[in-house]
């Protein structure tokens, strides 16, 4: 068995008995026995030559099992492509032989860490350095590099400062952001984004931006916030990883050539996207549906755990509302003495702004039960939660 997917909220991990290695350009399928092509891979003499590295190292090396040809594959040497296939002859050949050695239930293979995963699928000559604060780490990344793209082995650097990394590079900064409902915009607009358990909504406003003096059209307003709120979008999408149902909701444009300018923009900006994503047309009410493949936790659901107080709701009881319920649960009271004390814990902060002595309607019940309140804070005690004591 292989778990290809993390659990997801209250749902479990999904497992599979048809398991699977990721390579760089490859993916080994040992259940099957086909050669596959990604689609987006539309060269025919490409698709033929990728095929043919395939089939003559399977045949070469006695190789059973399926090959999936990733689209990174495309224009890449022939020693690139065989070096996938010697890796994956090579653990699956460990993988057998602990499969037949080991007694179950035990693990026969691992995949990478997260960093080798990432340098595995995004690694390009385009990077300038690659900077590792671990120096464990840091070694197995030149082994990595060196084996995937020698000439880029000179990049990788070892982080050695005191000062954190993530503050050295604006790292932590951008995730604080990432954690923020609201995104401000260049333009002075912003988008609001709100993840629920049945989906993920975003919100486009125009804000601060009310156009340029010279036009004074509301519709130039809307469509330059539209289109460079669909940019920021897109990137939110990747960088916060959402995925599952996504509702977005741009500001309602009158001309339809501008609806058509705003939908091939999101469009464009979703082919940088690695994830399977597919886009529905816009509504008459100016919301565009689209579905990301989900793969692991958002970056929220990560990072951050539910409020004690709201549970993840995102609202708590007013104090207002707080001191009616205590109202109506005292007026409840009906067996009491004349002069008794009655002890009411509450919240320090709800006690700063709810006790006999500053509210009313306290008064009014010592008055009509003839009782006497006593107040106290408890610092361990909900936002929401009070006891009612009779002494």
């Amino acid at each position: 068995m292989q778990v290809v997917k993390e659990p997801l909220g209250t749902k479990g991990a999904r497992l599979t008995c048809h398991a699977s290695l990721a390579g760089r350009f490859l993916v080994f399928m040992p259940t099957v026995d086909h050669v596959g092509v990604s689609r987006k891979i539309e060269s025919r003499e490409e698709r033929s030559r990728l095929r043919g590295i395939v089939r003559e190292f399977r045949e070469k090396e006695n190789f059973t099992g399926g090959i999936i040809i990733r689209t990174a594959a495309s224009g890449r040497p022939k020693e690139d492509i065989l070096s996938d296939l010697e890796y994956f002859n090579r653990i699956w050949k460990e993988t057998r032989q602990k499969m037949d050695s080991l007694r179950a239930p035990v693990v026969v293979y691992r995949e990478q860490s997260l960093v080798a995963k990432l340098l595995r699928d995004l690694l390009t000559d385009d990077y300038t350095a690659i900077r590792i604060d671990s120096y464990q780490e840091f070694q197995r990344v030149q082994e990595l590099v060196e084996r995937m793209m020698p000439s880029l082995s000179s990049k990788v650097k070892h982080y050695n400062k005191h000062f954190p990394i993530f503050e050295e590079y604006g790292v932590q900064a951008e995730l604080d952001k990432a954690l923020r409902s609201k995104v401000w915009l260049k333009s002075g607009g912003s988008i609001v984004i709100n993840q629920t358990e049945a989906l993920v909504a975003v919100d486009v406003n125009t804000g601060r931006y009310v156009g340029k003096r010279t036009s004074g059209r509301l519709e130039d307003t809307i469509v330059k916030t539209n289109l460079e709120a669909a940019k920021e979008i897109v990137r939110q999408i990747r960088l916060r990883d959402l995925g599952g149902i996504i509702v977005l909701d741009f500001i309602d444009m009158e001309d339809p050539n501008n609806r058509a300018r705003l939908f091939e923009t999101l469009e464009n900006e979703i082919k940088k996207d690695r994830s399977k994503t597919k886009i529905l047309q816009i509504s008459e009410f100016g919301l565009i549906e689209m579905t990301r493949k989900r793969v692991r936790q958002s970056l929220e659901r990560s990072l951050t755990q539910a409020c004690p107080y709201c549970s993840g709701g995102g609202r708590i009881k007013s104090n207002t509302t707080i001191s009616l319920e205590i109202w109506r649960e005292l007026m409840k009271l009906r067996d009491l003495h004349e002069g008794q004390d009655v002890i009411v814990r509450i919240n320090p902060v709800i006690y700063s702004t709810l006790h006999a002595a500053t509210d009313p309607i306290f008064e009014e019940i010592e008055r009509n039960l003839g009782i006497h309140l006593v107040f106290k804070p408890d610092e361990a005690l909900h936002h929401e939660q009070f006891d009612i004591m009779r002494i």
